[in-house]
C-alpha cells in the first residue's frame, strides 16, 4: 500500500501549477485503494497568506491523480479468480465475444472459458472481442484467432499450440506460464502483455508491434529460438 505525503512549505511559490487526471482506469478485479497522507505541519502560517487554499486543493488533486494512477489494470498474481462460471454454455461464448469495452476491459457479459477446448476451431473465433476472458487451463491449438481483441485476458497455464494471432491486439494479457510453442504473432499489436514462464519456441514474431519496454520484458524468455530474437530485435 503506497503511502504518500505532502508538506505545505511555509512560503508561496511565484506560480500555480494546476493538474488534471486523465481518464480512470477500471480494473478488473477490486484493489486495495492507496493509502494518502496530507502533512499540514506549517498550515498555522500559510493560511494566513491569500491563496492558500487554492494550491492546498491543487495539491489534494495530485495526490489523488496518483492514487488512482496506482491501481493495476490487471488481475495481479496474488489475487483470487472468480468461482467457475456454471453456465452450461460457458465455453459457446467465446464464439459471440463482447460488444462493448475492447480497449479498456469493460464487457456487457463475463467471458469464463477457463478449461475449455477450442482445439483446430477455424472458424468461430476470429475477429471475435474476448475482453477480459479467463482462459486459464483452456486449449487454443491450432486455433484460427486472427484479428481477435484480447485486452486485459487472463490466460496463465493456457496452451495455444500453433495459434494464429495474425493480425490480432493482444493488449494487457497475462500468458504466464502459457505454452505457445509455434504460435504466430505476424503483425500483431502486443502491448502490455507478460510471458512470464511462459514457452515460446518457434514463435513467429514477424512485424509485431511491441513497445520498448515490453521487448525488453520478453526477450528475457530463453525459450524463444535465434529466429524469433531476430525478428523482436532482441540483443
Amino acid at each position: 500500500m503506497a503511502t504518500i505525503s505532502v508538506a505545505l512549505a511555509r512560503t508561496v511559490s511565484s506560480s500555480l501549477h494546476s493538474f488534471s487526471s486523465s481518464s480512470t482506469k477500471h480494473p478488473t478485479m477490486s484493489q486495495k485503494p492507496s493509502q494518502i497522507q496530507f502533512n499540514s505541519s506549517s498550515s498555522s502560517v500559510i493560511e494566513s497568506k491569500p491563496g492558500v487554499q487554492q494550491i492546498k486543493n491543487a495539491a489534494l488533486g495530485l495526490l489523488a491523480v496518483l492514487a488512482v494512477s496506482s491501481a493495476s489494470p490487471v488481475i495481479a498474481a496474488n489475487q483470487r479468480l472468480p468461482p467457475l462460471s456454471t453456465d452450461p454454455d460457458r465455453c459457446q461464448r467465446a464464439f459471440v465475444g463482447n460488444t462493448i469495452g475492447q480497449a479498456n476491459g469493460v464487457y456487457d457479459t463475463p467471458i469464463d472459458l477457463r478449461f475449455c477446448d477450442f482445439t483446430n476451431e477455424k472458424v468461430n473465433l476470429k475477429g471475435k472481442s474476448l475482453t477480459a476472458a479467463l482462459m486459464s487451463g483452456a486449449k487454443f491449438d491450432g486455433a484460427d484467432m486472427t484479428e481477435v481483441v484480447m485486452s486485459k485476458a487472463y490466460a496463465v497455464g493456457a496452451s495455444f499450440i500453433g495459434t494464429d494471432f495474425t493480425n490480432a491486439v493482444i493488449d494487457r494479457v497475462n500468458f504466464g506460464k502459457a505454452n505457445l510453442k509455434g504460435a504466430i504473432f505476424k503483425n500483431t499489436v502486443l502491448s502490455g502483455s507478460t510471458f512470464e514462464g511462459a514457452e515460446l519456441e518457434d514463435v513467429v514474431f514477424e512485424d509485431t508491434i511491441v513497445g520498448y519496454i515490453d521487448l525488453q520484458k520478453l526477450c528475457v524468455n530463453t525459450t524463444i529460438n535465434p529466429d524469433g530474437r531476430a525478428e523482436l530485435g532482441c540483443r
